[in-house]
């Protein structure tokens, strides 16, 4: 029986040029599958066709665009979860989902081998194949570009001497992946450090320098979980893409940041994501009057380290979901609506309320009716710096030896 080769289908040059490049080079058959995770673009069926056209024995696809939502970018929302403090995860949570497809394809048709279109210095290989490592232990996996050594421009020629059903093209110098959550972009231009972003690079957000009318709208949720926009029900793949209008709109959610990529190469990313930004910091603001303080510190420095097991590949390691299980309960109280304006390039919240708040009007308030006991404040403080008043009483006696 001929070998089955299951490959990861963007639909694009490398990946359509891959099919029949691994069938050389393998003497394999290729499955190609492809996975909606709210990309947009073309639809599933012209790429079902392309990757036919392009010598595929078989196409899996999949539309996993609220799979996506509901279970890869709503535990993000819940960790607050920024890679060093900027980056949304936007490619590194897609890719786990995308694993679980692959994986099921495999199962599906057979196939021995996962293919991927990732290079040998990126983040992505890592995820991948630890990814199918963890669900397909048995199976194995190859990178085209990195162990077939298929560049772009033996694709570009590969594709036009085989006469593929596939625009071939050297003018677009940026590598970009996008999905609902956010999209990512990187090489060419950017490389220099010092070069700011062209307006060209942009696609899901609007010039901030020259915004519409501010946009206020309220967003409700339940249990950590957008469930309404201004009102109106929604489901997290609506909500996502509603603030995803609304917020790029505003020019609401651009990044612009050199990071620390897993192999050890600092790389210079441009990210938009307007509605994931938009939602974290509607989110930030409802644990503010939610989560009791000791428990918040504690979720921060756990959503900090979500945030690095997942950028890092780790997605179904027992840490991320020893992790996941922490998260999960922090989120019991958070329910409620958070009001902000979207403008000029910002997310800035101007309300907040709850029935489950922790916040009290009569211990807060300044005027009559102020129930806090001010008599207390005195021993608490005594008590509070007694530690370090018995230290630094330490410290001039030994000084004074």
């Amino acid at each position: 029986m001929t070998e089955r080769i299951v490959l990861a289908y963007s639909g694009g040059l490398d990946t359509s040029v891959a099919i029949g490049w691994i069938g050389e080079a393998t003497g394999a058959e290729v499955i190609a599958v492809a996975v909606d995770v709210g990309q947009g673009g073309e639809s599933l069926e012209t790429i079902r066709q392309r990757a036919l056209g392009c010598g595929a024995v078989e196409a899996y696809v999949a539309d996993a665009s609220d799979e996506f939502a509901n279970e890869y970018c709503m535990p993000t929302l819940q960790a607050n979860a920024l890679y060093q403090g900027h980056y949304p995860l936007v490619s590194a949570i897609s890719r786990p989902v995308i694993v679980k497809h692959l994986v099921k394809a495999a199962r599906e048709f057979g196939a021995t081998t996962v293919a991927h279109g990732c290079t040998g210095k990126g983040n992505d290989q890592v995820r991948f194949e630890v990814g199918i490592q963890t669900l397909g232990p048995d199976l194995k996996c190859i990178a085209p570009v990195r162990d077939l050594a298929l560049t772009r421009d033996k694709a570009i020629a590969f594709a036009e001497d085989k006469g593929l059903p596939i625009e071939t093209t050297k003018k677009n110098p940026y590598s970009i992946d996008q999905n609902v959550w956010g999209r990512a972009v990187e090489t060419g231009y950017l490389e220099d450090i010092w070069n700011a972003p062209t307006k060209d690079i942009y696609d899901y957000t609007a010039t901030p320098e020259f915004p519409p009318a501010p946009d206020e709208v309220t967003i409700s949720f339940d249990a950590g979980i957008p469930v309404a926009i201004d009102g109106v029900k929604v489901t997290p793949l609506q909500a996502i893409q509603e603030l995803n209008r609304r917020a790029g709109a505003q020019g609401v959610g651009r990044i612009d940041v050199v990071e620390d990529r897993l192999v050890g190469i600092k790389s210079r990313e441009i990210y938009e994501a307007p509605g994931a930004m938009a939602l974290i910091t509607a989110h930030k603001h409802l644990e503010d009057i939610t989560i009791e303080r000791e428990q918040a510190r504690f979720k921060a420095t756990v959503g900090q380290r979500w945030a690095e097991l997942v950028y890092d590949g780790q997605w179904f390691s027992p840490l991320k979901r020893s992790l996941d299980a922490f998260i999960l309960d922090t989120q019991r109280y958070v329910s409620g609506d958070i009001r902000m304006v979207l403008h000029g390039g910002q997310a800035i919240v101007n309300g907040r309320r709850s029935e489950t708040s922790l916040y009290d009007f009569d211990l807060a308030t300044y005027d009559t009716g102020d129930t806090f006991d001010q008599s207390m404040a005195r021993g608490f403080i005594e008590l509070w710096g007694m530690s370090a008043k018995v230290a630094s009483g330490r410290d001039i006696r030994v000084a004074g030896k």
